[in-house]
Protein backbone atom coordinates (compact mmCIF):
# COMPACT_ATOMS: atom_id res chain seq x y z
CA UNK A 1 0.00 0.00 0.00
CA UNK A 2 2.84 2.39 0.92
CA UNK A 3 4.54 1.67 -2.43
CA UNK A 4 1.31 2.48 -4.29
CA UNK A 5 1.05 5.81 -2.47
CA UNK A 6 4.67 6.69 -3.28
CA UNK A 7 4.19 5.80 -6.94
CA UNK A 8 0.93 7.78 -7.14
CA UNK A 9 2.51 10.84 -5.54
CA UNK A 10 5.55 10.58 -7.80
CA UNK A 11 3.39 10.38 -10.92
CA UNK A 12 1.31 13.35 -9.77
CA UNK A 13 4.43 15.45 -9.17
CA UNK A 14 5.86 14.41 -12.56
CA UNK A 15 2.61 15.35 -14.32
CA UNK A 16 2.52 18.71 -12.57
CA UNK A 17 6.13 19.44 -13.60
CA UNK A 18 5.37 18.47 -17.19
CA UNK A 19 2.25 20.62 -17.22
CA UNK A 20 4.15 23.51 -15.69
CA UNK A 21 6.64 23.44 -18.55
CA UNK A 22 3.99 22.94 -21.23
CA UNK A 23 1.23 25.28 -20.07
CA UNK A 24 2.00 27.94 -22.66
CA UNK A 25 1.98 25.31 -25.40
CA UNK A 26 -1.40 24.06 -24.26
CA UNK A 27 -2.83 27.57 -24.29
CA UNK A 28 -1.64 28.37 -27.81
CA UNK A 29 -2.20 25.11 -29.70
CA UNK A 30 -5.60 25.68 -31.26
CA UNK A 31 -6.33 29.01 -32.88
CA UNK A 32 -10.09 28.49 -32.46
CA UNK A 33 -9.77 29.53 -28.81
CA UNK A 34 -8.34 32.92 -29.88
CA UNK A 35 -11.45 34.13 -31.63
CA UNK A 36 -15.13 34.52 -30.91
CA UNK A 37 -17.24 32.01 -32.82
CA UNK A 38 -20.84 32.83 -33.65
CA UNK A 39 -23.29 30.61 -31.83
CA UNK A 40 -20.65 29.15 -29.51
CA UNK A 41 -19.64 30.53 -26.14
CA UNK A 42 -16.08 30.18 -24.87
CA UNK A 43 -16.17 29.87 -21.08
CA UNK A 44 -13.17 30.17 -18.77
CA UNK A 45 -13.64 27.84 -15.80
CA UNK A 46 -11.17 28.62 -13.04
CA UNK A 47 -10.68 25.67 -10.72
CA UNK A 48 -12.13 23.42 -13.39
CA UNK A 49 -10.13 20.41 -12.21
CA UNK A 50 -11.83 20.58 -8.82
CA UNK A 51 -14.94 18.84 -7.58
CA UNK A 52 -17.52 21.47 -8.56
CA UNK A 53 -15.55 23.00 -11.42
CA UNK A 54 -15.12 19.67 -13.21
CA UNK A 55 -18.85 18.95 -13.00
CA UNK A 56 -19.55 22.45 -14.36
CA UNK A 57 -17.08 21.90 -17.21
CA UNK A 58 -18.80 18.64 -18.08
CA UNK A 59 -22.20 20.35 -18.32
CA UNK A 60 -20.84 23.25 -20.38
CA UNK A 61 -19.20 20.85 -22.83
CA UNK A 62 -22.40 18.83 -23.10
CA UNK A 63 -24.22 22.07 -23.90
CA UNK A 64 -21.87 22.72 -26.81
CA UNK A 65 -19.66 25.42 -25.29
CA UNK A 66 -15.91 25.73 -25.68
CA UNK A 67 -14.23 25.40 -22.29
CA UNK A 68 -10.84 26.50 -21.01
CA UNK A 69 -9.94 25.10 -17.60
CA UNK A 70 -7.32 26.95 -15.56
CA UNK A 71 -6.16 25.16 -12.43
CA UNK A 72 -2.95 24.89 -10.40
CA UNK A 73 -3.93 21.39 -9.20
CA UNK A 74 -3.31 22.30 -5.56
CA UNK A 75 -6.82 21.02 -4.77
CA UNK A 76 -8.00 19.82 -8.16
CA UNK A 77 -7.49 16.46 -9.85
CA UNK A 78 -5.73 16.02 -13.16
CA UNK A 79 -7.68 12.78 -13.50
CA UNK A 80 -10.93 14.74 -13.76
CA UNK A 81 -9.46 16.70 -16.67
CA UNK A 82 -8.43 13.44 -18.35
CA UNK A 83 -12.00 12.14 -18.04
CA UNK A 84 -13.30 15.29 -19.71
CA UNK A 85 -10.69 15.03 -22.46
CA UNK A 86 -11.73 11.45 -23.15
CA UNK A 87 -15.40 12.41 -23.28
CA UNK A 88 -14.73 15.42 -25.51
CA UNK A 89 -11.65 14.57 -27.59
CA UNK A 90 -12.11 17.24 -30.26
CA UNK A 91 -9.24 19.75 -29.83
CA UNK A 92 -11.53 22.72 -30.31
CA UNK A 93 -13.83 21.86 -27.40
CA UNK A 94 -11.61 21.78 -24.33
CA UNK A 95 -8.22 23.04 -23.29
CA UNK A 96 -6.45 22.78 -19.95
CA UNK A 97 -3.95 25.38 -18.75
CA UNK A 98 -1.84 24.74 -15.68
CA UNK A 99 -1.54 28.10 -13.97
CA UNK A 100 -1.89 29.78 -10.60
CA UNK A 101 -4.29 32.70 -10.38
CA UNK A 102 -1.87 34.30 -7.95
CA UNK A 103 0.53 34.76 -10.89
CA UNK A 104 -0.76 37.96 -12.46
CA UNK A 105 1.52 37.70 -15.48
CA UNK A 106 0.25 34.19 -16.27
CA UNK A 107 -3.38 35.26 -15.85
CA UNK A 108 -2.90 38.28 -18.13
CA UNK A 109 -1.32 36.07 -20.79
CA UNK A 110 -4.17 33.55 -20.60
CA UNK A 111 -6.74 36.29 -21.18
CA UNK A 112 -4.64 37.86 -23.95
CA UNK A 113 -4.37 34.56 -25.82
CA UNK A 114 -8.02 33.52 -25.55
CA UNK A 115 -11.31 35.08 -26.59
CA UNK A 116 -13.49 34.42 -23.56
CA UNK A 117 -17.19 35.19 -23.59
CA UNK A 118 -17.64 34.65 -19.86
CA UNK A 119 -15.86 33.48 -16.72
CA UNK A 120 -17.05 30.98 -14.14
CA UNK A 121 -14.77 31.62 -11.18
CA UNK A 122 -14.68 28.54 -8.93
CA UNK A 123 -10.99 28.42 -7.98
CA UNK A 124 -10.59 28.82 -4.22
CA UNK A 125 -9.51 27.09 -1.07
CA UNK A 126 -12.74 26.31 0.70
CA UNK A 127 -12.48 24.75 4.15
CA UNK A 128 -13.85 26.65 7.14
CA UNK A 129 -11.61 24.93 9.68
CA UNK A 130 -8.46 25.39 7.60
CA UNK A 131 -9.27 29.07 7.12
CA UNK A 132 -9.09 29.64 10.88
CA UNK A 133 -5.64 28.03 10.98
CA UNK A 134 -4.21 29.77 7.91
CA UNK A 135 -6.25 32.94 7.31
CA UNK A 136 -3.69 34.79 5.19
CA UNK A 137 -3.71 32.00 2.65
CA UNK A 138 -7.46 32.41 2.31
CA UNK A 139 -7.32 36.16 1.80
CA UNK A 140 -4.61 35.76 -0.84
CA UNK A 141 -6.25 32.81 -2.59
CA UNK A 142 -9.83 34.08 -2.58
CA UNK A 143 -9.86 37.87 -2.33
CA UNK A 144 -6.60 38.78 -4.04
CA UNK A 145 -6.93 36.21 -6.82
CA UNK A 146 -10.49 37.34 -7.56
CA UNK A 147 -9.15 40.87 -8.01
CA UNK A 148 -6.52 39.55 -10.43
CA UNK A 149 -9.17 37.73 -12.50
CA UNK A 150 -11.43 40.80 -12.49
CA UNK A 151 -8.61 43.08 -13.66
CA UNK A 152 -7.80 40.68 -16.50
CA UNK A 153 -11.47 40.60 -17.52
CA UNK A 154 -11.58 44.39 -17.60
CA UNK A 155 -8.34 44.65 -19.63
CA UNK A 156 -9.61 42.14 -22.18
CA UNK A 157 -13.24 43.27 -22.44
CA UNK A 158 -14.81 40.13 -20.95
CA UNK A 159 -18.24 41.23 -19.80
CA UNK A 160 -19.83 38.35 -17.87
CA UNK A 161 -18.81 36.77 -14.57
CA UNK A 162 -20.45 33.96 -12.61
CA UNK A 163 -18.90 34.10 -9.17
CA UNK A 164 -18.81 31.15 -6.82
CA UNK A 165 -19.60 32.45 -3.34
CA UNK A 166 -20.87 30.82 -0.17
CA UNK A 167 -23.43 30.86 2.59
CA UNK A 168 -20.46 31.32 4.94
CA UNK A 169 -20.69 35.04 4.17
CA UNK A 170 -23.85 35.16 6.31
CA UNK A 171 -22.21 33.86 9.48
CA UNK A 172 -24.82 32.99 12.11
CA UNK A 173 -28.07 34.75 11.12
CA UNK A 174 -30.64 35.44 13.79
CA UNK A 175 -33.47 34.03 11.72
CA UNK A 176 -33.94 31.16 9.29
CA UNK A 177 -34.22 30.53 6.43
CA UNK A 178 -31.51 32.71 4.86
CA UNK A 179 -32.58 35.08 2.10
CA UNK A 180 -30.33 37.16 -0.14
CA UNK A 181 -31.14 40.15 2.08
CA UNK A 182 -29.96 38.45 5.27
CA UNK A 183 -27.10 40.54 6.72
CA UNK A 184 -23.64 39.22 5.84
CA UNK A 185 -21.68 38.89 9.07
CA UNK A 186 -19.14 36.12 8.44
CA UNK A 187 -17.45 34.53 11.45
CA UNK A 188 -14.49 32.79 9.81
CA UNK A 189 -11.76 33.86 7.34
CA UNK A 190 -13.27 31.77 4.54
CA UNK A 191 -16.58 33.65 4.71
CA UNK A 192 -14.82 36.98 5.23
CA UNK A 193 -12.56 36.48 2.21
CA UNK A 194 -15.55 35.60 0.01
CA UNK A 195 -17.49 38.62 1.25
CA UNK A 196 -14.53 40.90 0.47
CA UNK A 197 -14.36 39.45 -3.03
CA UNK A 198 -18.08 40.09 -3.49
CA UNK A 199 -17.58 43.70 -2.41
CA UNK A 200 -14.75 44.20 -4.92
CA UNK A 201 -16.92 42.79 -7.71
CA UNK A 202 -19.89 44.96 -6.71
CA UNK A 203 -17.78 48.11 -6.48
CA UNK A 204 -16.38 47.68 -9.97
CA UNK A 205 -19.62 46.49 -11.55
CA UNK A 206 -21.42 49.53 -10.16
CA UNK A 207 -19.39 51.83 -12.41
CA UNK A 208 -19.09 49.62 -15.49
CA UNK A 209 -21.05 47.46 -17.90
CA UNK A 210 -19.85 44.21 -16.34
CA UNK A 211 -22.62 41.65 -15.87
CA UNK A 212 -22.29 39.52 -12.75
CA UNK A 213 -24.19 36.76 -11.04
CA UNK A 214 -23.04 35.84 -7.54
CA UNK A 215 -24.15 32.42 -6.36
CA UNK A 216 -24.02 31.83 -2.61
CA UNK A 217 -24.34 28.14 -2.22
CA UNK A 218 -24.71 25.88 0.69
CA UNK A 219 -23.20 22.43 1.44
CA UNK A 220 -22.42 20.61 -1.78
CA UNK A 221 -22.74 16.83 -2.05
CA UNK A 222 -23.21 14.14 -4.68
CA UNK A 223 -21.62 13.34 -8.01
CA UNK A 224 -22.46 13.01 -11.69
CA UNK A 225 -25.55 10.75 -11.93
CA UNK A 226 -23.97 8.88 -14.86
CA UNK A 227 -20.88 8.05 -12.82
CA UNK A 228 -18.36 9.90 -14.95
CA UNK A 229 -17.08 12.27 -12.27
CA UNK A 230 -16.99 12.26 -8.49
CA UNK A 231 -15.42 13.85 -5.44
CA UNK A 232 -11.83 12.85 -4.73
CA UNK A 233 -10.44 14.98 -1.90
CA UNK A 234 -6.73 14.83 -1.18
CA UNK A 235 -5.84 12.52 1.73
CA UNK A 236 -3.94 15.26 3.58
CA UNK A 237 -7.11 17.37 3.70
CA UNK A 238 -9.39 14.76 5.26
CA UNK A 239 -9.59 16.63 8.55
CA UNK A 240 -10.96 19.70 6.75
CA UNK A 241 -13.00 18.09 3.98
CA UNK A 242 -16.68 17.61 3.35
CA UNK A 243 -18.65 15.30 5.60
CA UNK A 244 -19.61 13.09 2.66
CA UNK A 245 -15.96 12.32 1.96
CA UNK A 246 -15.38 11.51 5.62
CA UNK A 247 -18.42 9.22 5.68
CA UNK A 248 -17.15 7.30 2.66
CA UNK A 249 -13.64 7.07 4.13
CA UNK A 250 -15.13 5.57 7.28
CA UNK A 251 -17.30 3.17 5.28
CA UNK A 252 -14.23 1.98 3.36
CA UNK A 253 -12.16 1.57 6.50
CA UNK A 254 -9.66 4.24 5.48
CA UNK A 255 -10.31 6.00 8.77
CA UNK A 256 -11.52 4.24 11.95
CA UNK A 257 -14.74 6.22 12.24
CA UNK A 258 -16.58 9.43 11.55
CA UNK A 259 -15.97 12.41 13.81
CA UNK A 260 -18.92 14.66 14.62
CA UNK A 261 -17.49 17.96 15.76
CA UNK A 262 -20.00 19.50 18.12
CA UNK A 263 -23.05 17.83 19.67
CA UNK A 264 -24.18 20.63 21.98
CA UNK A 265 -25.62 23.10 19.49
CA UNK A 266 -29.12 24.44 20.04
CA UNK A 267 -30.64 22.31 17.30
CA UNK A 268 -33.12 19.43 17.31
CA UNK A 269 -30.44 16.80 18.07
CA UNK A 270 -27.49 18.93 19.18
CA UNK A 271 -25.58 18.75 15.88
CA UNK A 272 -25.20 21.40 13.17
CA UNK A 273 -27.97 21.88 10.63
CA UNK A 274 -26.94 22.29 7.00
CA UNK A 275 -28.64 22.63 3.62
CA UNK A 276 -27.16 19.94 1.35
CA UNK A 277 -27.27 20.82 -2.35
CA UNK A 278 -26.45 18.28 -5.06
CA UNK A 279 -23.55 19.25 -7.32
CA UNK A 280 -25.65 18.59 -10.45
CA UNK A 281 -28.31 21.03 -9.24
CA UNK A 282 -25.61 23.55 -8.37
CA UNK A 283 -24.12 23.31 -11.86
CA UNK A 284 -27.58 23.79 -13.36
CA UNK A 285 -27.87 27.03 -11.39
CA UNK A 286 -24.58 28.21 -12.89
CA UNK A 287 -25.76 27.45 -16.41
CA UNK A 288 -29.05 29.26 -15.89
CA UNK A 289 -27.14 32.19 -14.41
CA UNK A 290 -24.80 32.23 -17.40
CA UNK A 291 -27.74 32.47 -19.78
CA UNK A 292 -29.44 35.20 -17.75
CA UNK A 293 -26.51 37.44 -16.76
CA UNK A 294 -26.88 40.86 -18.37
CA UNK A 295 -24.39 43.64 -18.94
CA UNK A 296 -24.46 46.26 -16.20
CA UNK A 297 -26.36 44.10 -13.71
CA UNK A 298 -25.29 42.32 -10.53
CA UNK A 299 -27.61 39.58 -9.33
CA UNK A 300 -27.21 37.52 -6.17
CA UNK A 301 -28.85 34.16 -5.51
CA UNK A 302 -28.80 31.59 -2.77
CA UNK A 303 -28.46 28.06 -4.11
CA UNK A 304 -29.89 25.51 -1.70
CA UNK A 305 -32.81 23.18 -1.25
CA UNK A 306 -34.51 25.20 1.46
CA UNK A 307 -34.36 22.20 3.77
CA UNK A 308 -31.95 21.73 6.65
CA UNK A 309 -30.63 18.35 7.83
CA UNK A 310 -28.62 17.76 10.98
CA UNK A 311 -25.22 16.11 10.91
CA UNK A 312 -26.67 13.09 12.72
CA UNK A 313 -29.40 12.81 10.07
CA UNK A 314 -26.74 13.04 7.37
CA UNK A 315 -24.77 10.22 8.99
CA UNK A 316 -27.84 8.00 9.13
CA UNK A 317 -28.42 8.65 5.42
CA UNK A 318 -24.80 7.80 4.73
CA UNK A 319 -25.13 4.51 6.62
CA UNK A 320 -28.15 3.60 4.50
CA UNK A 321 -26.43 4.63 1.27
CA UNK A 322 -23.27 2.63 1.95
CA UNK A 323 -24.80 -0.27 3.85
CA UNK A 324 -22.09 0.15 6.48
CA UNK A 325 -22.74 0.77 10.17
CA UNK A 326 -20.17 3.53 10.46
CA UNK A 327 -18.59 4.15 13.84
CA UNK A 328 -19.28 7.67 15.07
CA UNK A 329 -17.12 9.62 17.52
CA UNK A 330 -18.32 12.87 19.11
CA UNK A 331 -15.77 15.66 19.57
CA UNK A 332 -15.65 19.30 20.58
CA UNK A 333 -16.95 21.97 18.23
CA UNK A 334 -14.84 22.97 15.22
CA UNK A 335 -13.60 26.60 15.35
CA UNK A 336 -15.51 28.93 13.04
CA UNK A 337 -18.57 26.71 12.70
CA UNK A 338 -22.17 27.85 13.08
CA UNK A 339 -25.20 26.03 14.45
CA UNK A 340 -27.84 26.27 11.73
CA UNK A 341 -27.78 27.34 8.10
CA UNK A 342 -30.35 26.67 5.40
CA UNK A 343 -31.59 28.70 2.48
CA UNK A 344 -34.70 30.31 1.13
CA UNK A 345 -34.35 29.51 -2.60
CA UNK A 346 -37.49 31.38 -3.67
CA UNK A 347 -35.61 34.17 -5.48
CA UNK A 348 -33.63 31.86 -7.76
CA UNK A 349 -36.74 29.78 -8.35
CA UNK A 350 -38.70 32.86 -9.34
CA UNK A 351 -36.10 34.65 -11.45
CA UNK A 352 -34.06 31.82 -13.00
CA UNK A 353 -36.70 29.07 -12.95
CA UNK A 354 -34.23 26.93 -11.05
CA UNK A 355 -35.44 24.16 -8.74
CA UNK A 356 -33.37 21.54 -6.94
CA UNK A 357 -34.07 18.11 -8.45
CA UNK A 358 -31.84 15.86 -6.34
CA UNK A 359 -33.26 16.37 -2.87
CA UNK A 360 -33.28 12.83 -1.44
CA UNK A 361 -30.18 12.75 0.75
CA UNK A 362 -29.84 8.97 0.85
CA UNK A 363 -30.24 8.58 -2.92
CA UNK A 364 -27.73 11.35 -3.64
CA UNK A 365 -25.19 9.78 -1.31
CA UNK A 366 -25.79 6.34 -2.83
CA UNK A 367 -24.83 7.62 -6.30
CA UNK A 368 -21.72 9.33 -4.93
CA UNK A 369 -20.85 6.18 -2.99
CA UNK A 370 -20.96 4.07 -6.17
CA UNK A 371 -18.40 6.35 -7.81
CA UNK A 372 -16.18 6.37 -4.75
CA UNK A 373 -16.34 2.60 -4.31
CA UNK A 374 -15.45 2.15 -7.99
CA UNK A 375 -12.61 4.65 -7.64
CA UNK A 376 -11.26 4.04 -4.12
CA UNK A 377 -8.02 5.95 -4.81
CA UNK A 378 -9.77 8.75 -6.72
CA UNK A 379 -9.04 9.44 -10.35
Amino acid sequence: MALKVVVAVSLTVLCMIMLQHSSHTVSTTHHEFFKHEEGVQHILVTGGAGYIGSHASLRLLEDGHMVTIVDNLSRGNLGAVHVLQQLFPHPNQLQFIYADLGDKRAVDEIFKNNAFDAVMHFAAVAYVGESTLDPLRYYHNITSNTLTVLEAMVANNVKRLIYSSTCATYGEPETMPITEDTPQVPINPYGKAKKMAEEIINDYAGSSDLGVTILRYFNVIGSDPEGRLGEAPRPELRNHGRISGACFDAAMGIIPGLQIKGTDYETRDGTCVRDYIHVTDLVDAHVKALNKTQSGHVDVYNVGTGKGSTVKEFVESCKKATGVNITVVSLERRPGDYAEVYSDPSKIQRELNWFAQYTNLTESLAVAWRWRRTNPLGY
